[in-house]
């Protein structure tokens, strides 16, 4: 009989003072005792409501049945068999939004722990079970993937699964994309992505680094290279600002640069000579998730205080609940309902303070949120030295611009047919932050595996 306790079983984790000083993993994972205890909670439905709500379609009753018991090492495999990425999806996916989101338990009371406990499978896995030996014949076809964040690597997986010679393009120093560059070390380590990584390779998937596809080699040089087709996967990397005056001050970032320096460059790290602003007060401007990491990232560098400034109201902010409750144990302020109008600077040209106005809510917008409405003569001032823009970002234009037919919406985003992913170039294929614009982990994931299955069939058509 499943365990009826309506609650999930708690996760271990880091105080909060003693985690806002450091950069490990905050959430520690489950014992295998606790994950049997919450595996037990599954009702294990007829219907499996919540894998229909996984963007890859991972047979979740399966590998909790699994969990249940004893079998962590076959609760991996099963996930495995559609997610290339588990210690990835267990640690960062929303599965409030998504397979949680549909859980019947979730009716009274919390749903099952679905992402904590296939982290807990895909750590026993990293730790207890053998690295997978792939025996694949090569059907003589060869794929380029351009970018290695979570829909490439995914599109990259599943193709040479299926035998194609698969060539990784990524424009950086290192593989991972937004894993390794946009989400920090105590959500996400480092070190759980290289060994996804790793896995790939294994696979048979080749990673060239320092790559800039549309500057090094054209889409059309790939396809005079020998490769039959083209997976787009190059992320959201193009920050945006918001046009206010003081956004040239030196300590102003943008959060995808903030966070790169500390994230992929290692400057929290002392034998890293990474150049990066120690500031002591920090406002971070925005209310995504984004924002939650480039916040408690402040914190870890030893700013003595951090504001959130969001124009909106709590209830409304994209950040989950959870990186919001971390956010707040840690010490992070919450200015709500505030937007910036000028950043102000020294005698040197640093930051000094932020001048906001308090806003109110009117109508709901497109977005189907109340629409901020600044309230006349309500400015105020905090005084900072750094000042973080975390308000979204686009796709580089690099790519799209480079290459011929590739068509893009007045987004910047590249622009498909939906479910198999083609793009207005044949032979080119494209998912992710690219074309969604800044999306979540898992949808890219979605799009890479819907992109794979089109490729296949794109190939075998013509031979």
């Amino acid at each position: 009989m499943p365990d009826m306790n309506p609650h999930k079983t708690p996760m271990p984790e880091q105080a909060p003072e003693v985690r806002s000083k450091n950069f490990d993993e905050v959430a520690l994972g489950y014992t295998e005792e606790l994950a049997k205890r919450e595996a037990a909670r599954c009702l294990h439905c007829k219907n499996q409501p919540c894998v229909g709500g996984c963007p890859v379609g991972v047979h979740i009753p399966d590998f909790i049945r699994s969990i249940a018991q004893g079998d962590a090492e076959g609760a991996y495999h099963t996930i495995r068999l559609t997610n290339s990425l588990p210690a990835v999806c267990g640690r960062v996916c929303p599965q409030e939004n998504q397979c949680e989101k549909n859980c019947v338990r979730g009716r009274r009371g919390d749903p099952v722990g679905i992402g904590r406990l296939e982290r807990f499978a895909a750590d026993w896995h990293m730790k207890h079970g053998r690295d997978e030996q792939y025996k694949v014949e090569k059907n003589g076809h060869k794929v380029a993937v351009v970018g290695s964040g979570p829909a490439g690597l995914t599109c990259a997986g599943d193709l040479a699964a299926m035998g194609y010679s698969v060539t990784v393009f990524e424009a950086l120093h290192a593989a991972g994309g937004v894993l390794m560059y946009g989400i920090p070390q105590f959500r996400l380590p480092k070190e759980i992505v290289q060994r996804e990584i790793d896995s790939l390779r294994r696979q048979g998937v080749k990673i060239e680094t320092d790559m800039v596809i549309g500057k090094v080699l054209s889409v059309d040089e790939l396809f005079e290279n020998g490769f039959e087709a083209v997976f787009i996967g190059t992320g959201a990397g193009l920050p945006r600002f918001m046009n206010i005056p003081g956004e040239g001050l030196v300590g102003v970032y943008s959060a995808n640069e903030f966070l790169t320096r500390v994230n992929l460059m290692k400057a929290y790290r002392q034998d890293y000579d990474t150049p990066i602003l120690k500031p002591k007060k920090v406002a971070v401007v925005g209310g995504g998730n984004v924002t939650m990491d480039a916040a408690r990232t402040a914190l870890r560098l030893g700013a003595e205080t951090v504001s959130v400034v969001y124009r909106r109201a709590e209830e409304q902010m994209p950040a989950r609940r959870e990186e919001v409750h971390h956010a707040k144990e840690e010490g992070v302020v919450f200015d709500f309902l505030s937007n910036p109008v000028k950043i102000h600077g020294d005698e040197n040209g640093r930051v000094a303070s932020i001048e906001c106005i308090h806003m109110k809510l009117g109508e709901p917008d497109s977005s189907g949120r109340r629409r901020p409405i600044p309230i006349e003569g309500s400015n105020f001032s905090l005084p900072v030295d750094c000042v973080v823009m975390a308000i979204g970002n686009s796709p580089n234009p690099l790519i799209r611009s480079a290459t011929k037919g590739l068509e893009a919406n007045e987004r910047g985003c590249i622009v498909v047919k939906d479910n198999t992913m083609e793009t207005t170039r044949e032979g080119v294929y494209a998912a992710g932050d690219a074309v969604s614009g800044a999306a979540t982990v898992i949808l890219a994931m979605g799009g890479g595996k819907d992109a794979a299955k089109s490729i296949d069939r794109y190939i075998r058509a013509k031979s």
